[in-house]
């Protein structure tokens, strides 16, 4: 399902007006906030993913932080969990067995309980969690919020979707693949943490949209504001840029480019490379952040305090459109 499906979707349906639902569906955010007392709330989300890699443990370990990924990025600490699986009848159950293993050690690290999970027949093989979190209902993060004169900072590097398809092709290299699988079975943890230290104005975690997409709905569908990004300080991951090259672009991409494209404006003709890294889908994806511009140097001291990497990739400004310049 692409963005645009999503979307006309959550059109349809009724928004709830019970004043303890703090945080809904309208603004397609992370997770959901239930206040459920003056100094509490609960996150909750849920996410799976088809296979990434073919080691079975590895992409546990992968579907468990992106799906954990959420609760950080809304200021939360994961609580507890239920594992979702799909699950053809010819793979063997010692294979479920690795894949689950692989998503406890995941949850493990992020202090999070498995209390169960559910099991449906599927002939194609999917695997995440339904997880819940804990939070104060006056820290909750949302992705909206930015102001104008706002840094963009992003905590992971590009082209997980780019690098899945070119290990699929089999043109991965192995230690283009283990860069990979480290970024993407790190936990988004430090990096919250450091926001929350810091005091962001917004912050969302990108995944399927990709960056343009999921910056998009940061800024808002009303085009009172927009963003300048540089080209030279998007982060990538070691051979995204020559796999992109050879043409191994996920459809992903394009449809996040059908959807969030007529917003994107590019300073040159000659950035064709950057036109389907910003699209690209990501999985476990870092956290796009945004914060004062004076607090830049705070946060990326923390980060790296907490051993978080952060690249200042751009601004927010009131243009209405994402521009990319050099």
């Amino acid at each position: 399902m692409g963005p645009c499906d999503l979307r006309s979707i959550l059109n349809h349906l009724t928004p709830s007006v019970d004043p303890r639902l703090l945080v809904g569906a309208e603004t397609l955010d992370d997770a959901a906030a239930l206040r459920v007392s003056d100094d509490l709330a609960i996150l909750f989300t849920a996410d799976f993913i088809t296979p990434l890699v073919d080691d079975p443990h590895t992409w546990g370990r992968i579907a468990a932080a992106n799906a954990l990924s959420d609760i950080y990025a809304m200021g939360g600490r994961p609580l507890a969990a239920l594992n979702l699986v799909s699950w053809p009848r010819d793979l063997p159950a010692e294979m479920l067995g690795e894949v689950l293993a692989g998503g406890a050690a995941v949850a493990a690290k992020a202090d999070c309980l498995i209390a169960g999970g559910h099991t449906v027949e599927d002939p194609e093989p999917k695997y995440g969690m339904a997880v819940i979190g804990l939070t104060h209902p006056e820290a909750i993060i949302r992705n909206r919020g930015l102001k104008a004169g706002d840094a963009l900072l992003l905590t992971k590097p590009l082209g997980t979707g780019i690098l899945a398809t070119a290990m699929k092709a089999e043109l991965a290299a192995p230690d283009h693949v283990v860069t990979a699988v480290d970024s993407m079975t790190a936990l988004n943890r430090a990096a919250a943490e450091t926001a929350l230290a810091v005091g962001v104005h917004a912050m969302t975690d990108v995944t399927g949209f990709g960056l343009a997409g999921h910056l998009s709905e940061m800024l808002g569908d009303d085009r009172q504001l927009g963003a300048e990004l540089s080209l030279a300080s998007l982060p990538q991951l070691p051979g995204v840029a020559e796999y992109m090259a050879l043409g191994m672009i996920p459809g992903g991409a394009y449809r996040n480019r059908d959807a969030y494209g007529d917003r994107v404006v590019f300073a040159s003709a000659d950035q064709q490379q950057a036109d389907m890294l910003i699209f690209d889908p990501q999985t476990s994806g870092g956290l796009l952040v945004g914060v004062d511009s004076k607090s830049v140097a705070d946060f990326e001291q923390k980060a790296a305090a907490g051993g978080v990497q952060v690249w200042h990739i751009g601004r927010v400004d009131a243009r209405g459109t994402i521009r990319v310049v050099a």
